[in-house]
């Protein structure tokens, strides 16, 4: 395998970094020269890696921003939330009211997420390996604790 998300495309002389060492990898993986600053990347196999790859097998379940999209959908609608931002694992959910009653009642729920901001966005950066499964858990633990928001709103 060979990381060419910086090194590729050129920028060492070569179209691929490791043809000056006379390495051609069965797997490559590309992305700031080929995205131009945008969030794409991408994964070259040979035909041997593609054969014994099953389909679905190869996506990303990050691709198209899936968190984000998932709290917009689940989030987005409620009244207290006023938007709903970040790139990738990194999300900032701000609201109306104080963060600090709904961050209190996802950790009692077992969702650790932190507040941010001046008090009154949600930050969640969740770890790498985390699965789509525990995302759509903790967002179903998000629409859980919503109600708390309209206490809050209420003091």
């Amino acid at each position: 395998m060979s990381a060419q998300v910086q090194c590729g495309l050129g920028r060492t002389g070569y179209l691929w970094a490791h043809e000056a060492y006379g390495v051609f990898p069965d797997i490559m993986t590309l992305a700031k020269p080929l995205a131009g600053g945008l969030p794409i990347g991408a994964a070259l196999v040979t035909e041997r890696v593609a054969k014994a790859i099953n389909p679905g097998e190869h996506g990303s379940t990050f691709a198209g921003q899936y968190f984000k999209q998932l709290l917009v959908e689940k989030l987005g609608g409620n009244s207290h939330v006023n938007e709903i931002r970040g790139l990738g694992l990194i999300i900032g959910t701000e609201l109306d009211v104080s963060a600090s009653p709904f961050v209190d009642a996802c950790r009692k729920s077992g969702l650790l997420i932190l507040t941010a901001g001046k008090g009154n966005v949600i930050r969640i950066v969740p770890p790498l390996i985390v699965s789509k499964q525990e995302l759509e858990l903790a967002v179903k633990i998000m629409v859980d604790c919503l109600p708390v928001l309209d206490e809050a709103s209420s003091k």
